[in-house]
């Protein structure tokens, strides 16, 4: 099974393309999701929370607070380390049981929606980046619009997040959608063409002979991993050189 890992910056439109996705019938596994499914009351997730940063950050009814929690750790680079520490590996574990029920199944692919895709490293862990890209401008009109935001307020949000120029060094596709939704269309389909492809019959493989599918997967991720690195080091070459 294609894995593929579908990212973008703030207001850049991926979720708009992750929903599109959904309608084609992709399977996606959405970062944000289960984000807020590993912390809900009765998990373990949660109570580590509450051990760590104490009972006020629960609402009446036992679930999280997030904006008192948000509060807490905004502005305490430490304390925000503490809190992924635990969300992150929860995170991780149900994305990975999420991929492998869509292998159980028989899916030829699926697409991990993740928006810390880059920063959190788990790119070296797909086989196909894509990243959904438009100007910093345009994020910028369209996160002011959103959030009915001011243009500094806008732009300090901006700021705390890798900018989405330095992202593109490690996309094996890029879609641009600076424009309306209609754009997205054909270069969803394109794109979906390739992955569909790319993906092949190996799964049919992987389910008859399980060593096969193994060493074609760890195949598949060192050699997208090789061509990632020599992306971006011709990036940081080109870059030292201006």
């Amino acid at each position: 099974m294609l894995v593929v890992g579908l990212t973008g910056g703030i207001a850049t439109g991926k979720s708009t393309v992750s929903t599109l996705l959904k309608s084609y019938k992709i399977p996606v596994v959405d970062a944000d999701v289960i984000a807020r499914e590993v912390v809900l009351p009765g998990t373990s997730t949660l109570a580590k929370i509450v051990k760590t940063f104490g009972e006020d950050v629960l609402q009446p009814d036992g679930t999280l607070d997030r904006p008192k929690l948000g509060s807490i750790v905004f502005s305490d680079e430490s304390k925000r380390k503490q809190l992924n520490a635990i969300v992150h590996p929860a995170v991780r574990k149900k994305m990975f049981w999420e991929v492998m029920r869509y292998w159980w199944r028989g899916e030829k692919m699926c697409v991990l929606d993740v928006p810390l895709l880059i920063e959190g490293g788990l790119w070296r862990f797909v086989a196909t980046v894509v990243v959904v890209y438009c100007s910093q401008e345009i994020q910028l009109q369209r996160l002011m619009a959103r959030d009915r935001s001011s243009r500094e307020d806008a732009s300090s949000r901006l700021r705390a997040q890798m900018p989405i120029v330095g992202k593109l060094d490690y996309a094996d596709i890029v879609i641009e959608n600076s424009g309306p939704v209609q754009e997205l269309e054909p270069q969803l389909y394109s794109m979906l063409k390739k992955l569909r492809k790319k993906a092949g019959w190996s799964w049919r493989v992987s389910w008859l002979c399980p060593p096969w599918g193994f060493f074609s997967a760890i195949g598949t991720l060192f050699f997208a991993y090789l061509r990632r690195r020599r992306r971006l080091e011709r990036s940081k070459t080109k870059a030292s050189h201006t």
